[in-house]
């Protein structure tokens, strides 16, 4: 899944960059199983010595920075450069950004993170306990901006759980219907809520 709206041209980006942005894009579409070397190189155009120059640790590097990079921009949805959003400001953008990934990809991307959890436990425990970490950073972080906005920090704590899983369930749900209706549905309940 590449987070970003508009791709980077290649020339501007590093191989290992081409790598990892592609290595969350087949995270997203093909979960980690499906996400292998062979198909890194094929989607990224890297040279296959570049793996081994920038992962020497192979696959499950490649796919423990990708873990990390998708947390990120993830993270950066809950963020502003003017301080801290709405709450409902930062559903807003979770919910655009996930609506054009759906339809842009003929729903076939969801988030990195969860074809992480889902399929990667058992294979990559340290890309893992990064998926893991990552979710829980996004519940603390959407708990602080709830929290900014005057909900009490033991509501605050719920409403971020209640949000982040209700997203997550609404993108795997939309990815199996063919359609943004039940993130819109999410969404649209979440943000009464607020």
């Amino acid at each position: 899944m590449a987070m970003k709206a508009t791709p980077m041209p290649r020339g501007k980006i590093s191989s290992r960059e081409r790598m990892v942005n592609s290595a969350v894009k087949l995270l997203a579409t093909r979960g980690a199983a499906g996400t292998t070397i062979d198909g890194v190189l094929a989607d990224s155009a890297a040279p296959r010595g570049s793996v081994y120059h920038h992962f020497p640790g192979g696959r499950e590097e490649l796919i423990t920075a990708a873990a990390r990079v998708a947390g990120q921009r993830m993270s950066a949805f809950l963020q502003s450069d003017d301080g801290p959003l709405h709450p409902r400001e930062a559903l807003a953008h979770l919910g655009e950004f996930f609506r054009s990934l759906l339809t842009t990809s003929d729903y076939r991307t969801g988030c990195p993170l969860v074809g992480l959890t889902v399929d990667g436990s058992d294979q990559m425990p340290a890309a893992s306990e990064i998926a893991r970490e990552v979710f829980i950073g996004w519940q603390e972080q959407y708990r602080d901006l709830l929290a900014a906005h005057d909900v009490p920090q033991p509501r605050a704590a719920t409403l971020a759980t209640l949000t982040v899983a209700a997203i997550e369930g609404a993108v795997i749900l939309a990815r199996a219907q063919r359609s943004t209706a039940p993130l819109d549905d999410v969404i649209a309940e979440l943000t009464a809520q607020l």
